[in-house]
């Protein structure tokens, strides 16, 4: 069986902080497994794809700045004969932030979200809609915070002019501001729907931004049992199973509420521990079996 992690042509900035290569570490444990594993860059066009029995989208990390031709390629899978992980429907259904409302209506805790339309304005009642004096807005597909930027009502004029010529390239969401992602934001990871693991996020003062290459911090705390089943209820809902999942929120009270679920392309936290590589191959062998 031929297998390959898929990743991207690669680019500092997506690295900057990261003291391990995880996709080099995840291939050199799953070929010493005996497993006949390659990397490939999913818009490398002498690839292949045929030649392979599964393909895991793994590290796909720029797929936001070429949304069409990556969902394009996915198609392209779809129409061959090999397994996708994770599965390209669900993959899809995640690369548009628009997936927050679908969770929010089976009745799991999401932070509340609004929606702005390409073309269309920025609406001031977002204030009052959430009952809060802060707002982030983002794009409904984007990464690694490309373009978030917050709004209150101090800045709402300036603000709303650079968030008009956003508008006019893509569809954004609109959340109030959580102050409790001042203490950090939790990703729990699962592999093929069970618990391996977890981090949390922390920004670095004076901003809001989680992730490393903006300055935020990791550390690796033991979560509380009723977070870890709070955060598995997310993956229970989706109609098919995963071989990976990220689960990123934080927490309200002693209750987690979800930010992202990360199905495309999440960083996995391995960072070289042999247990964690292990969870992720037996969860693959158990889908690829």
């Amino acid at each position: 069986m031929k297998i390959t992690i898929v990743g991207y042509k690669k680019e500092a900035k997506f690295s900057q902080g990261v003291v391990n290569d995880e996709d080099t570490d995840l291939i050199d444990f799953l070929t010493g497994k005996g497993l006949d594993v390659v990397s490939t860059i999913w818009n490398d066009d002498m690839v292949n794809w045929s030649s392979f029995d599964v393909v895991v989208i793994k590290s796909p990390w720029d797929y936001h700045n070429h949304l069409n031709e990556f969902l394009n390629w996915l198609t392209g899978l779809e129409k061959l004969d090999v397994k996708v992980l994770n599965p390209v429907e669900i993959i899809k259904w995640n690369s548009d932030k628009h997936y927050l409302k679908d969770i929010a209506q089976k009745g799991l805790p999401v932070i509340p979200s609004g929606y702005i339309e390409r073309g269309g304005r920025f609406d001031p009642q977002f204030f009052d809609q959430f009952n809060t004096n802060k707002l982030v807005v983002k794009p409904c597909v984007s990464a690694g915070a490309q373009n978030t930027i917050t709004v209150d009502k101090n800045n709402i004029e300036e603000r709303s002019v650079e968030i008009k010529e956003l508008l006019k390239e893509q569809d954004y969401l609109v959340q109030p501001f959580v102050e409790e992602i001042k203490e950090g934001e939790w990703s729990f990871l699962f592999f093929n729907g069970k618990y391996s693991h977890c981090s949390l996020k922390t920004p670095k003062q004076g901003d809001f931004r989680v992730q490393h290459y903006h300055g935020g911090s990791i550390s690796y705390p033991t979560p509380d049992p009723l977070h870890i089943e709070q955060a598995g209820a997310y993956l229970k809902s989706l109609p098919q199973s995963t071989l990976y999942a990220r689960v990123d929120g934080v927490l309200i009270g002693n209750s987690f509420h979800l930010m992202e679920l990360e199905l495309i392309e999440p960083y996995l936290f391995l960072n070289g521990d042999k247990n964690l590589l292990e969870n992720y191959y037996q969860a693959l062998l158990s889908l690829i079996s």
